[in-house]
């Protein structure tokens, strides 16, 4: 595959034609769901922040989603112990919570009654956040690791990839015992190939990416 140059902030913008454009804009009464999937460490809550701005920009509402906000309590995460790698690929996050709470309400003939955050991590408390009322038309980007492979209906899905020098130079010290676990999810998942945009971000300050699905 041929990846183009590009920055991050011309990134967003080329997303954001690209899903405010004739034939993919969302038809009256839907909702448009974005996936944009990677390692902690690939920074993917940056590039929704400029794609929401860029939509925003356009008119378009938006809610951004992280899927931090829907990690399972740590007696669930953490039953096998801090740094069970089999844990963090199929049981950290709470992906039954974000089909119920994020997807099905943006299903064709939904509520669009969208909670955008279930737990906090750090308290280890529900968040309690209120339901959001998405009006038509809106956008909602779910960002954050391991969202690839689980059927979610993203209309677009972006993955920024990292090489494993790459990933493993710029996780934290703390962190570094999910690498193993990174390096089945791109073996057996295949993000990069799973999603419509291939995002290539060893450098940070200059990124490649393989262009819009035709």
């Amino acid at each position: 595959m041929q990846l183009e140059a590009i920055t991050w902030q011309r990134l967003a913008e080329r997303l954001a034609d690209h899903l405010d454009g004739p034939g993919t804009a969302p038809e009256q009464g839907t909702w448009q769901r974005i996936g944009i999937d990677g390692a902690p460490a690939a920074g993917t809550g940056v590039l929704a922040g400029r794609l929401a701005d860029a939509l925003r920009l356009r008119g378009r509402s938006v809610l951004v989603v992280s899927a931090e906000g829907f990690l399972r309590p740590a007696s669930l995460r953490f039953e096998y112990g801090r740094q069970d790698v089999d844990s963090y690929l199929g049981g950290w996050y709470d992906t039954g919570a974000l089909w119920r709470e994020v997807f099905g309400p943006t299903d064709p003939g939904g509520s669009g009654r969208v909670l955008p955050d279930l737990w906090d991590p750090v308290t280890d408390r529900a968040t309690r956040s209120p339901y959001v009322e998405l009006a038509p038309g809106s956008a909602v980007i779910v960002h954050g690791p391991l969202l690839m492979g689980h059927w979610f209906p993203f209309d677009l899905g972006v993955h920024i990839s990292l090489s494993p020098a790459a990933l493993a130079r710029r996780t934290e010290e703390s962190a570094r015992w999910t690498l193993p676990a990174f390096a089945r999810y791109a073996r057996e998942t295949g993000p990069a190939e799973a999603a419509d945009v291939l995002v290539k971000a060893d450098d940070p300050g200059h990124p490649a990416w393989s262009g819009l699905p035709d």
